[in-house]
């Protein structure tokens, strides 16, 4: 056991316990370079038998798939640390409390609730049964979800996951947890129905209190509580049946379930249109009989929260002109939320393009709202660096065509608005990588974009630029892959845009290799999964050669110039 205080690889301080298992303990600890909190798994080697050396291997082998995945659902391995005695595996430090907590403390819950959390753990799953191999889940449990302080979900605890092998025909030793597991999952080979299976029991345990350890026979959701709708009963007892080859066959076919259950069963798409016309008569009634204004302000909060909540929600799956008309009605309903701006900015970054007209677009929306924003919220700063990097990386005139010079002078106000204000950033997890791309910005503008002071970029100037930089790149490698890409991706473009100027200062270059080398690699080494990440990847490793050649070819210039009498500067 580490004790409280310690200091691990010079920089994870351990702060307390915060839970246990047969091999493992978990801290909670702070980084000291960074400022930030993270989980910290002990893993002691005891070398007893083995069968320590299986469940070390098994915690190994949870550590090392995590640390290829990349999903909001999904916490996050940044670090692996083996002292030949002890294993650290440092990872994402979880706020919020497990579902079987939330059950304990306040019983059943509501079944719009439910089903947004299979939702959001369809997905999840679904993420891992793509993987190449598909990762096997194995022990989904109210235990194992983390209900986030915004109402988020993660999964925790991949101690049984399994790459799954079509030629295996088991897995190993370790079951699962009784109740929850499928029949298959104690004799034979699991698959991506195993884990559907354990979710169907989830959901049965989260809408009627009922643990499925308690040694109570299996009885559909309704037999518990006869106000749950039919559908969400037929979808749970297919979610369960005891043969896979009867369940669902796919996580996406029980989402699509999930998200239009009244397709299951036409007694309830009856039922939901009885409650709709019991609403329209409650409210005529109320608006006839001027009932209280109280009442009837909260039946309009109501409205609008639903009417909200649904606008920015829409499937991920839908057009990019669907989703921006989505999310502009939802900022109609609340201007000064700023959910329905980040999402807004979202759509545009997964289509991978913001032109001049799709800027002009989102400005006219910005602009009429902003001074309704509140500048101590975290999300105002999120909400900066996203529209920032997005100028940064993305602008275009409307023909395709684009200057790196006028991405600067338009992502430059967002940056600035994160450095000049203190409050919304305190707590900004990307609070370093925004004050880089404000040096770059502010750098340009000083020198690069006013003729009257370029004489004055000095070798100074650019060593400072090229610090921050350096420092940047060390701290950034705990942001989330397609952040990393994107400032990888920044600075390749400052690179190459600078080349000139950057030789004829005589700065070493090597110096501007190595940080291009440094670029290169850490973006080569990533593995991604989102569409958006790759082509960001892949358009690093396709301009490298390009890169180093044109910057090969400048300083070969640049040393000429010089020889022949030119200035020590930028001409």
């Amino acid at each position: 056991m580490t004790e409280i205080g310690t200091v691990i690889d010079g920089k994870y301080e351990i702060l307390r316990e915060i839970g246990r298992g047969g091999m493992s303990i978990v801290y909670l600890a702070m980084d000291t370079h960074l400022n930030k909190q993270w989980a910290v798994k002990e893993i002691r080697k005891k070398g007893n038998g083995k069968n320590d050396e299986v469940v070390v291997n098994s915690l190994l082998a949870e550590a090392n798939m995590m640390k290829k995945l990349d999903h909001p659902a999904l916490p996050r391995i940044v670090d692996i640390i083996d002292n030949g005695i002890t294993i650290y595996v440092v990872m994402d430090y979880i706020e919020g409390e497990s579902l079987d907590k939330v059950l304990n403390e306040y019983g059943a819950q509501p079944e719009e609730q439910v089903i947004a959390w299979a939702e959001q753990l369809c997905e999840a799953l679904e993420y891992l049964h793509s993987q190449k191999p598909p990762i096997i889940y194995r022990d989904m449990k109210p235990a194992n979800v983390m209900l986030k302080p915004e109402g988020n979900i993660k999964i925790i605890d991949f101690g049984i996951a399994r790459e799954y092998k079509e030629q295996k025909l088991s897995d190993t030793t370790v079951l699962g947890t009784k109740g929850y597991a499928p029949p298959e999952q104690y004799s034979g080979q699991t698959d991506a129905r195993s884990d559907i299976f354990a979710l169907g029991m989830t959901m049965h345990h989260l809408l009627t209190g009922i643990d499925p350890r308690s040694g109570e026979a299996y009885a559909p959701v309704r037999m518990w509580n006869p106000q749950l709708s039919e559908g969400i009963e037929l979808i749970i007892n297919k979610c369960v049946e005891p043969a896979a080859e009867n369940r669902y066959q796919s996580c996406s076919d029980l989402l699509y379930d999930l998200e239009h259950p009244e397709l299951i069963t036409k007694d309830y798409k009856k039922k939901q249109k009885r409650k709709m016309r019991s609403f329209i008569i409650t409210v005529a009634l109320a608006i006839v009989f001027l009932v209280s204004g109280i009442i009837c302000n909260r039946i309009s909060v109501n409205i609008k929260n639903n009417n909200y909540d649904a606008l920015v929600s829409i499937s991920t799956s839908t057009s990019l002109s669907d989703k921006i008309d989505s999310y502009k009605q939802a900022i109609e309903i609340y201007p000064d939320r700023l959910e329905a701006y980040l999402k807004l900015i979202e759509a545009y970054e997964d289509e991978g393009t913001f032109s001049k007209a799709e800027n002009d677009q989102f400005l006219a929306i910005y602009n009429e709202h902003k001074d309704g924003f509140d500048t101590s919220d975290v999300k105002e700063a999120e909400l900066n660096y996203k529209v920032g990097m997005m100028y940064f990386n993305y602008y275009t005139e409307n023909n395709g065509s684009y200057s790196f010079s006028t991405r600067i002078q338009k992502a430059y106000p967002f940056f600035t608005l994160n450095y000049d204000n203190k409050n919304n950033s305190a707590e900004f997890s990307n609070k370093a990588l925004s004050d880089c791309y404000y040096q770059i910005c502010d750098f340009y503008k000083k020198y690069i974009l006013s003729s009257a002071k370029v004489e004055e970029a000095s070798k100074e100037n650019y060593e400072n630029l090229f610090t921050t930089i350096n420092q940047t790149l060390s701290s950034v490698k705990t942001a989330g892959a397609y952040d990393q890409l994107s400032f990888y991706n920044a600075v390749f473009m400052l690179l190459y845009d600078q080349r000139s100027n950057i030789a004829q200062v005589n700065i070493s270059q090597n110096e501007v290799l190595n940080i291009l080398d440094t670029v290169y690699k850490e973006a080569n080494g990533l593995t991604v999964q989102k569409e958006q990440s790759l082509n960001l990847k892949k358009e690093i490793i396709d301009n490298y050669l390009n890169n180093m050649k044109k910057i090969g070819i400048d300083y070969n210039s640049a040393v000429k110039y010089l020889q022949e009498g030119g200035k020590d500067g930028i001409s």
